[in-house]
């Protein structure tokens, strides 16, 4: 089988978790089974994060436990926002990865996990050891990489002073920039992947980009460009984040991205036919 030259991370957790209306397990477990045949290389399928924050998400062990997973080559990635969501992340065999916002806005970093980035420092030293006794592997999200509506400095040097320290001290690999609010410009997101990648060059990147219909093309090429080969996404845009704002920015539209990718001869892995009976199923799962 020829090897893909990319990553695609499809994100249900990312589009679920702002939606008030709970969608009943059952529906979740149907549509995860449905995601786990196309051959994405990851699923964020949950978090184990308190259900009074995220009420959404309150049967992530329920759901992991529910799906069917034979014949799949997708990995499991789970959010987890403290030491006890990682404590109980990590007792889930079928988790592949532990995912963790880490923000370089302290203001975010406040909103997002209740405590300041220098508190959140210690808490991802904690979380990474628990992953590592666990045979889990650590992603780190670096939130609001590009940028924030709360006026704190972002640059690509604060950029690179955390995320040197968070593989050189405590050993992460894989580390996602997220355009968590959707600000970011394509200059911006291919200056600070091409300030990180060479620098980091035995890390593999991420983007996580929250975009419209009419900008995901110039956000992902841009970062392309730079060199990365990590994107998440989420089928049909649904989602984003609801502790940063009001009004959720969607995330990167999956099946419009690997179409452009696979026109453009570019490998994804993705069987193409069960992506779009995906796109229609969740047309059933998500609000209009």
């Amino acid at each position: 089988m020829e090897i893909p030259v990319v990553k695609l991370v499809e994100c249900p957790r990312d589009a679920m978790q702002g939606i008030e209306t709970f969608i009943p397990t059952d529906v979740k477990v149907k549509y995860l089974n449905g995601l786990l045949k196309v051959g994405f290389d990851t699923i964020d399928i949950g978090s184990f994060v308190s259900p009074k924050a995220i009420p959404q998400l309150a049967d992530t062990a329920e759901v992991l436990d529910r799906i069917d997973m034979d014949g799949s080559k997708s990995k499991l990635l789970v959010i987890v926002a403290n030491e006890r969501g990682a404590e109980a992340a990590a007792r889930q065999v079928r988790v592949s990865y532990l995912g963790y916002p880490f923000s370089i806005s302290e203001t975010f970093q406040q909103r997002n996990t209740n405590t300041s980035i220098e508190g959140s420092w210690v808490r991802t030293a904690n979380i990474a050891e628990l992953a590592q006794k666990a045979g889990k592997e650590l992603v780190v999200y670096i939130s609001m990489a590009f940028g924030n509506p709360y006026g704190d400095p972002w640059n690509a040097d604060i950029a690179l002073q955390w995320t040197d320290r968070l593989v050189n001290e405590l050993g992460v690999r894989i580390i996602a920039l997220s355009d968590t609010v959707g600000v970011a410009e394509p200059e911006d997101i291919k200056s600070m992947f091409g300030a990180l990648i060479p620098e980091l060059p035995q890390i593999e990147f991420g983007a996580h980009l929250h975009c419209s219909p009419t900008n995901w093309k110039t956000k992902t090429q841009a970062a392309w460009d730079a060199g990365c080969r990590r994107f998440d996404g989420a089928i049909k845009g649904y989602g984003g984040c609801p502790m940063a704002e009001d009004e959720l920015v969607g995330n990167l539209q999956t099946e419009l991205f690997v179409r452009d990718l696979e026109e453009r001869g570019i490998n994804t892995g993705v069987d193409l036919e069960l992506l779009d009976r995906s796109v229609i199923e969740a047309g059933s799962v998500f609000p209009a």
